[in-house]
């Protein structure tokens, strides 16, 4: 097969540090290329190149073999290129349609052609086998079928190039089988797939070669058939992992640090009540809408309830999230991007958000500026954030699992007692998740206790003391070691499914 996207020496630095570094690399047409690293690996900044969004630093890119320079994604989408986001480009108060025709409408007679309008969606939904009117309103989809509308935007725009960068973290067992369903068609229907996830099975399942990058260079390449998810973590990391889960240090003691006694909000929430002991990893497990986040949420005191109450250390707290965070209550958020970071502030004023008031000197609070370097220096060094000049450097040019890094570090420099982490290794790669089940065992071992909240049950069974399950808003089950995979999900489908 020919390439109908090369790379040539390849290179971008961002405050001066490498992001890609003399990258070579073919991507076959009609075929599907894996394209794996670690967070701050490159792949992002290389997929923006070829997005028009970014300008390499030097080299060069060719599309069928002509030079390709692209200079603002729309270029990239003239030359057949589409992206399918792990936050998608959608107007939620559109409907399918308007979304399909976003770029041009056709017209007839100087006004809208609907008709038309309709008709090719309609075409479109039934290749994607997805069931609804043209004119229904995307944000009242779910999110796999937000996304198979995505992919309709990249066939109406006839894309030989379809790339999909993480594209199954926000979807259910059964919308990621029905994505690699559309996806097995694309290829069958010769378009060219790239494919960047963390999760390395999805990887192996939908790709015919793998590329690894490492960073900012290309270190590994060849068929997914020679390519068993061992070398991929190898390849990534530049070592071997023993084991994906560290072993456990702490243990739980009987001193209670949290307790959530009757926490009710009606539709929301119906009297949930669990503790955590100190040095205690408490898992947390549900279906999307299990109401997982609406209770970590509310913990936290940033929704209110209508009943219950939450003690730290035997302490009623009372109050908004200013008061649980005084009493030593730490959240770190599933949404990092709009609510754990300022993604336009530098990386050392994030880490130290919380902490602030830590560093204001004399009446006036003046900021100890050079007390505030150490201590967010220490902190990036503690957490090893690829960073260049943090006092300059901007968090969103951070990689998401460096970006993780300093959201769960802007809670560490406060000390917090009881730490809720809300799907915190989402979107993470395997080294960088591996970090974090060991900065949650040190957690516990110094003595804190930890709420995890995931829907990988792989990881809540490799670090968890106990996991609870929710489903409808309830606590509806609860298990300890040695724990049963199909039990724990059979509790969480029980409810769901009655």
């Amino acid at each position: 097969m020919s390439a109908i996207l090369a790379f040539e020496g390849l290179a971008k630095d961002w405050y001066g540090v490498p992001a890609v570094r003399d990258l070579t690399l073919g991507v076959e047409e009609g075929g599907a290329l894996g394209l794996i690293g670690e967070n701050g690996a490159g792949k992002s900044t290389l997929m923006n190149m070829v997005g028009g969004v970014v300008t390499p630093s030097a080299g060069s890119m060719r599309w069928r073999g002509e030079v390709y320079a692209p200079g603002s994604p729309a270029d990239a989408t003239a030359r057949g290129i589409a992206f399918i986001h792990q936050e998608l480009n959608l107007f939620t108060n559109l409907s399918i349609a308007e979304n399909v025709f976003i770029d041009g409408f056709p017209r007839r007679l100087g006004l809208i052609d609907r008709r038309r309008i309709a008709d090719v969606t309609r075409d479109l939904m039934d290749r994607l086998n997805l069931d609804h009117a043209p004119e229904t309103v995307v944000g009242d989809l779910a999110p796999g079928e937000r996304q198979l509308v995505e992919i309709a935007k990249a066939l109406h725009r006839s894309a030989d190039l379809i790339i999909f960068d993480e594209p199954t973290t926000s979807l259910t067992p059964r919308e990621t089988g029905r994505l690699f369903d559309v996806i097995d068609r694309l290829k069958a229907e010769g378009r060219t797939i790239i494919y960047i996830s963390h999760i390395l099975g999805d990887v192996e399942r939908v790709c015919d070669r793998i590329a690894v990058l490492r960073d900012g260079a290309l270190v590994d390449e060849g068929a997914t058939a020679d390519f068993p998810v061992s070398r991929m973590i190898r390849s990534m990391i530049g070592r071997e992992l023993s084991g994906l889960f560290p072993d456990r240090t702490a243990r739980p003691s009987e001193t209670i640090v949290f307790r959530a006694e009757g926490l009710t909000q009606p539709g929301v929430l119906e009297n949930v009540s669990l503790e955590i002991r100190s040095g205690e990893i408490l898992g947390l497990f549900g279906l999307m809408g299990s109401g997982r986040s609406e209770f970590a949420r509310a913990a936290f005191g940033l929704d209110a309830v209508e009943t219950g109450r939450v003690m730290i250390d035997g302490a009623p707290v009372d109050g908004d999230a200013r008061a649980r965070i005084a009493a030593g209550l730490a959240f770190v958020t599933e949404n990092r991007r709009e609510e754990g970071l300022m993604m336009e502030a530098p990386v050392a004023e994030n880490l130290s958000l919380v902490a602030a008031r830590d560093f204001g000197r004399g009446p006036l609070g003046l900021v100890d500026r050079a007390a505030h370097a150490r201590a967010t220096e220490r902190a990036r060094s503690d957490l090893g954030i690829r960073a260049g000049d943090i006092a300059v450097q901007p968090v969103k040019s951070l990689s998401g699992g460096n970006q993780q890094k300093a959201v769960i570090g802007k809670w560490l420099m406060n000390g917090p007692r009881v730490f809720v982490l809300d799907e915190p290794t989402r979107g993470v790669d395997v080294g960088a998740k591996h970090e974090i089940y060991a900065l949650a065992d040190r957690l516990a071992a110094e003595g804190g206790g930890i709420l995890f909240i995931s829907s990988e049950l792989e990881e809540l069974t490799g670090m968890c003391d106990r996991i609870m399950v929710m489903s409808r808003g309830e606590i509806t089950a609860a298990f300890t070691p040695p724990y049963d995979r199909e039990t724990v999900l059979a509790a969480a489908f029980r409810e769901v499914m009655a």
